[in-house]
């Protein structure tokens, strides 16, 4: 068996990499019957040299690999066929900018398997780079407060060397007053919840939240059976809720009476009710005036992410009254960081930890037989066509979605 680390192609440039040098040197060490061939890359922030140091082949022409691994979209022109691809496709929720990429893969006999699809048999997640999506985002969000309120000035994430300095960077601030939201129990806002640690923020639950008023910064962790109620007023169920949605309404408003800064680390669901909407925001009790929005989904549950913001600008205002975009730091504003490709800012963190969760949970497959059947779950197309649990592309892959 024999794998390629690609080059990422995709503009804005990527420099994450599915595998470090290190973690290449362990899969050669785990299954010494496996090859690994390294694309020649300028932007990866693992450069040529320090997988020519462990011993790998580098070159220009990876084509005689079986494997690819990738992290973002492969540009269609740059897709070798009948081959097996491993990235993001940005495909299984019909996303219509990326139909002519999908039906690509097909035309031309690729095995493809996105990151997204290698889950376990109950469908949850096995790889991502959640945890460093909520690092980042939380982070950001504390940046923002600081050059908001002139409190503080945070560099970049970007300009730092990795987690440790990031970390260090935190230790030079004192946080004010506030009262922190994070919605969410997953791996983004776990990610998130490291960085209010660090920051020593008292986590507090959410009866105390609603109802006090404290002396020092406190946050409280919200899950999906807190923020949404059921209409008919009975107990609510979470996997119930995860299964049919329509039952439910949001319960959103007491925090946001509550709160100053919000940090979405939550996964939204179709069909559930949103967070808070446009008139939510508009209503005189809601206090919410930063959001931290790492779940980012544009003009949904959370009202006041209008767009995506961009690494190089990921600040904007939302003008809640007349529900338009404003400075970041107008004074009737909420503050809203909303960039969609935050592990990017960290990359040689999200790096070493997505190869380690792909060391262990995806490369065994390939020589087990998948006993596990991690590969055979996570195939999305095979001989041109889509795999059974994916067929329900064909009309978005047809152009009728």
């Amino acid at each position: 068996m024999k794998f390629a680390i690609i080059k990422e192609r995709k503009n804005p440039p990527d420099r994450r990499v599915v595998f470090s040098p290190d973690d290449l040197k362990k899969l050669q060490a785990d299954f010494s019957q496996a090859e690994v061939i390294v694309e020649t890359s300028d932007i990866r922030v693992f450069n040529d040299a320090d997988y020519k140091k462990l011993g790998f082949q580098v070159s220009e022409n990876v084509s005689d690999a079986e494997v690819m691994f990738g992290v973002k979209e492969v540009p269609i022109e740059a897709l070798i066929p009948n081959k097996k691809y491993f990235f993001f496709s940005h495909t299984i929720k019909k996303q219509p900018y990326n139909r002519k990429l999908l039906q690509a893969i097909l035309e031309k006999n690729i095995e493809l398997y996105d990151h997204e699809t290698i889950v376990k048999q109950n469908g949850a997640r096995l790889i991502g780079f959640g945890r460093y999506a909520g690092l980042v985002g939380a982070y950001n969000g504390f940046r923002a407060l600081g050059l908001r309120d002139r409190l503080f000035n945070l560099p970049k994430v970007e300009t730092l060397d990795d987690l440790d300095h990031v970390k260090q960077e935190l230790d030079k601030i004192t946080i004010p007053n506030i009262k922190i939201l994070l919605s969410g129990t997953g791996k983004v806002a776990k990610g998130a919840k490291e960085i209010l640690d660090h920051l020593k923020i008292k986590e507090v639950s959410d009866a105390l939240y609603l109802t006090t008023e404290f002396s020092e910064p406190v946050y409280c962790m919200v899950d999906v059976m807190e923020y949404n109620k059921r209409k008919d007023g009975k107990v609510g169920n979470k996997y119930a809720f995860y299964k049919d949605p329509s039952n439910y309404e949001s319960n959103f408003m007491p925090y946001a009476k509550q709160t100053d800064f919000f940090i979405a680390g939550h996964f939204y669901g179709d069909g559930a009710p949103y967070l808070f909407t446009r008139e939510d925001a508009k209503h005189p009790e809601f206090r919410i005036n930063l959001v931290a929005d790492i779940s980012c989904d544009i003009d949904g549950p959370v009202a006041s992410t209008i767009r995506p913001s961009t690494i190089a600008d990921p600040f904007y205002g939302y003008h809640p009254e007349t529900e338009h975009e404003v400075a970041y730091n107008h004074k009737d504003a909420i503050t809203v960081m909303a960039v969609d490709n935050l592990p990017c800012e960290l990359p040689k963190d999200a790096s070493e930890g997505f190869g380690d969760m792909f060391l262990k949970h995806v490369i065994p497959a390939f020589f087990n037989n998948d006993a596990d059947g991690v590969l055979k779950r996570a195939k999305m197309t095979e001989n041109g066509q889509l795999t059974k649990r994916f067929s329900y592309l064909q009309d978005y892959v047809n152009g009728k979605e």
